[in-house]
């Protein structure tokens, strides 16, 4: 029925009983809060927030369930959560303002502001751009081991991409890679003369109203109402410890809530306007979310399995795809504990957002695609069901991965033997350029990895391998196995992957 034609049912119906009786027009989110309630519960997430934006308004805003599990503290609208990846949108969009003081552009060489990047050869090094930083292609693959549980600042990572092995030529092949996205953001902030933090805070947090988003882990912490990150180990949800990703800052260091995040939605959808006013040029806004670099299907996100989009493309900040003929953009963040997605349809100017403390609660992508099939119309999927399966599957599938993996390990381990050395002779201090170093300590007679962000025991497994208990319950374990060399001493340990940490003489 075209609009025309429902304006003349109504104006009959209307002319037919009093007005008292007309039923008001049923919201999009009608009983929206019970599917989210009923989600919640059945996904195991402790605690979750979301917000949803249409045109110039929150049309809805909650909080579900606990900051922690086992207490008291709800969650709601104003509570912090881990923006995890979604930092990355933010990122890009200061990057374009700095494009537009002319400071620098999209098409700047890389090595021209920030030379201390650089790659293995040096015509890629050459030949970075501002773009490629932006868009996942300078063919490096994922380097996370850098920053994740290391003690490097930014720039002793950035000097070490040039001993990461590029997997594809620059601008081949689209390949997620963090370091790359926090290099952009501390180069628009060194260009820009501030700190990124300070830069973030000037230029969208305070012309925006977010008085609820920090930069920093410590500045969210001093808040006070904080969600607890919580991970799914042997089976149980449980509190983990908050991991702290400042030294990737503008890659994923923010915290927000989602009463914060609907201003920024809501901005966004009204082209970066804020009090009538532009933030960002209408050029470089096209640019946010102009298809920037294809994304292969068996890179994008499982969902598309079951909502069949014939596009999957990157921005600048934000993955794109279509969905029931409809345009869309948004990005997740995952960091330990927490999950997070921002989606939007534009010509709608649509928005959700959705927070939750349990790592990788996908249910952030039922709970978009719900809200984007109540404003479309039409659909009869419970997404939250079908992913529920679907993700389940996954999980299922991994689990029986893992047990094929330790059962052959274990039917391969030599039984009843004994190291090569007595224990004291492993203890020691092993290093490797890239990867940086690998203590190992000797404790009441008992070998251990010493680091600070990831200790844990070294059991013997057989001969020469130990396996590795991390701390962090959830990183599993893995073998580590130390060499010995001619003179029958300890010369370096391989924690896996084939790395060789070559062993420091003890002084």
């Amino acid at each position: 029925m075209r609009i025309g034609s429902v304006a003349r049912a109504c104006v009959l119906f209307a002319l037919a009983v009093p007005a008292t009786a007309i039923a008001q027009s049923k919201s999009p989110l009608d009983g929206f809060d019970a599917y989210v309630a009923k989600a919640v519960a059945a996904w195991d997430v402790p605690g979750l927030a979301i917000a949803v934006v249409h045109g110039d308004s929150v049309t809805f805003i909650k909080g579900y369930g606990v900051r922690t599990l086992g207490g008291h503290d709800a969650v709601d609208i104003h509570t912090l959560f881990a923006n995890a990846s979604t930092t990355k949108a933010f990122t890009s969009f200061e990057v374009l303002q700095q494009a537009d003081s002319g400071k620098l552009s999209l098409e700047t060489r890389v090595a021209d502001v920030y030379p201390i990047l650089q790659l293995q050869q040096a015509y890629p090094t050459a030949d970075i751009t501002i773009r490629d930083l932006l868009t996942h292609r300078t063919g490096l693959p994922e380097a996370d081991f850098l920053w994740y549980l290391t003690p490097y600042d930014f720039p002793t990572m950035a000097k070490k991409l040039r001993l990461v092995k590029p997997t594809y030529g620059l601008r081949a092949h689209f390949q997620y890679e963090n370091l790359t996205y926090a290099a952009a953001g501390f180069i628009a902030a060194q260009v820009a003369g501030a700190d990124w933090e300070k830069l973030y805070q000037s230029h969208i947090f305070v012309p925006l109203g977010m008085k609820e988003t920090f930069t920093s882990t410590s500045a969210a912490e001093a808040y006070g109402n904080i969600a607890t990150p919580h991970y799914r180990i042997d089976d149980t949800v449980r509190a983990i410890e908050r991991y702290r990703t400042d030294n990737i800052g503008p890659a994923g260091s923010m915290y927000s809530s989602v009463s914060d995040m609907s201003k920024w939605m809501r901005f966004l959808l009204d082209s970066a306007r804020v009090g009538g006013k532009r933030l960002l040029s209408a050029e470089q806004f096209a640019e946010l979310w102009h298809p920037q670099m294809l994304v292969e299907q068996d890179e994008f996100y499982p969902t598309s399995r079951l909502t069949h989009p014939n596009f999957t493309a990157y921005g600048l900040g934000w993955f794109l795809e279509d969905y029931r003929g409809e345009k869309v953009v948004f990005h997740t963040g995952s960091i330990d504990g927490f999950s997070a997605i921002v989606g939007l349809i534009p010509e709608r100017k649509l928005g959700v957002v959705i927070f939750a403390n349990l790592d990788h609660a996908e249910l952030r992508h039922a709970l978009m695609y719900t809200v984007f099939d109540r404003y479309i119309g039409g659909a009869k999927h419970d997404w939250s069901a079908e992913m529920l399966t679907l993700y389940g599957n996954l999980r299922t599938r991994q689990r029986r991965m893992m047990a094929v993996r330790d059962s052959t390990l274990a039917a391969a381990r030599a039984k009843g033997t004994r190291p090569s050395l007595p224990l004291a002779a492993y203890a020691g201090t092993y290093t490797d350029e890239l990867y940086g170093t690998f203590k190992v300590k000797l404790v009441n007679g008992t070998l251990a990895v010493d680091d600070s962000l990831d200790p844990g025991p070294l059991e013997h497994w057989s001969y020469d391998t130990f396996q590795f208990v991390h701390q962090r319950r959830w990183l599993g374990k893995q073998m580590v196995t130390f060499q010995i060399g001619e003179t029958g001493t300890v010369t370096g340990v391989t924690p896996g992957d084939g790395i060789v940490f070559r062993k420091v003489a003890d002084r």
